[in-house]
């Protein structure tokens, strides 16, 4: 399988956020993801978006003047591509979440690349919402590319600032939360 030249641009540079962000078993997560997403995957699924996705521009603008402004445009090449959805957990009777939150994953299952390996992935989020606590068995590392905080079982709610990462250990509950303006996440997960 031959990768997009753009997928290939993204991973370049968050394959560089990564290393310049994490240390410890979050480093040693990174790597991992990093060096099984050295092959390409198969072929993906259709784009698809949802409302809350208008958030994705204000949210690369805001990006756009900070530390990881190259990991954010070489996202913005792609994020047109991908399906967005909601989580499937999500309460249609809670509106706020309902509304405004949307994942994509860019490889991994139903993503760009479809792969059974490990999920890289995304998650916007307008304004003062905050995602479901949940928990997964596979270990996580978050890169912010807005402000937005985190929370797991082991750490009270922390932003980790514009060159941060946040490590979620495997099976640990965790959220995440927006502030006054868009959330703009990447996810990596090595299954």
């Amino acid at each position: 399988m031959i990768r997009k030249p753009e997928v290939q641009a993204f991973l370049d540079a968050s394959g560089l956020a990564l290393r310049a962000s994490t240390t410890g078993a979050a480093a040693q997560a990174a790597e991992t993801v990093i060096d099984r997403w050295a092959v390409a995957g198969g072929s993906g699924v259709e784009a698809a978006r949802l409302p809350v996705c208008d958030w994705i521009a204000p949210a690369l603008k805001l990006a756009a003047d900070g530390p990881r402004s190259g990991l954010a445009a070489t996202f913005g090449r792609i994020e047109r591509h991908l399906r967005w959805t909601r989580r499937g957990s999500a309460d249609i009777n809670e509106q706020t979440f309902w509304n405004g939150h949307a994942n994509a994953v860019i490889l991994g299952p139903g993503g760009l690349e479809a792969r059974d390996d490990l999920w890289v992935g995304v998650t916007v989020m307008a304004p003062g919402v905050q995602y479901v606590d949940h928990h997964h068995a596979p270990e996580e590392v978050y890169l912010s590319l807005t402000p937005g905080e985190w929370w797991n079982a082991e750490m009270d709610w922390s932003d980790p600032g514009p060159t941060g990462a946040i490590y979620n250990p495997p099976g640990i509950a965790h959220a995440m939360r927006s502030g006054v303006g868009p959330f703009l996440a990447l996810w990596f997960l090595p299954l």
